[in-house]
């Protein structure tokens, strides 16, 4: 059983990828990850998570982390779609949390794609 510090320490983590989450500017970039059952049973809620935290931990305030259903590739899954304003649609996909952690790293700081793991160079 949790202790009260438990649950309130679980709450302000919460609370904290919820702002990031929920904010809406003209400028921002968006990572959207298929939540759809394909994508959850492929493993995309550690991605979806590993994501979130790595948002936060960096304090990127022009970053927002979206779930989406099904985007109709489940063979492909976990896929992370990452939208930057006046650029092309990105795909990455069988994303893992450490491939989450370099696309955040190298795509999303670092403004290099990670083209090792685009739908394009699938075998």
């Amino acid at each position: 059983m949790k202790t009260i510090a438990d649950i309130q320490a679980i709450r302000d983590k919460m609370k904290s990828q919820i702002v990031v989450r929920d904010k809406d500017t003209s400028d921002e970039i968006r990572v959207i990850v298929g939540m759809a059952t394909c994508g959850i049973s492929a493993g995309a809620r550690p991605v979806f998570n590993t994501l979130m935290d790595e948002v936060a931990n960096r304090q990127l305030k022009n970053v927002k982390v979206v779930r989406t259903g099904c985007l109709g590739m489940c063979t492909l899954e976990p896929i992370v779609e990452v939208l930057e304003p006046g650029k092309e649609k990105v795909t990455y996909c069988r994303v893992t949390p450490a491939k989450a952690k370099e696309i955040i790293d190298k795509h999303i700081v670092g403004g290099n794609i990670c083209t090792q793991y685009l739908i394009d160079n699938e075998e």
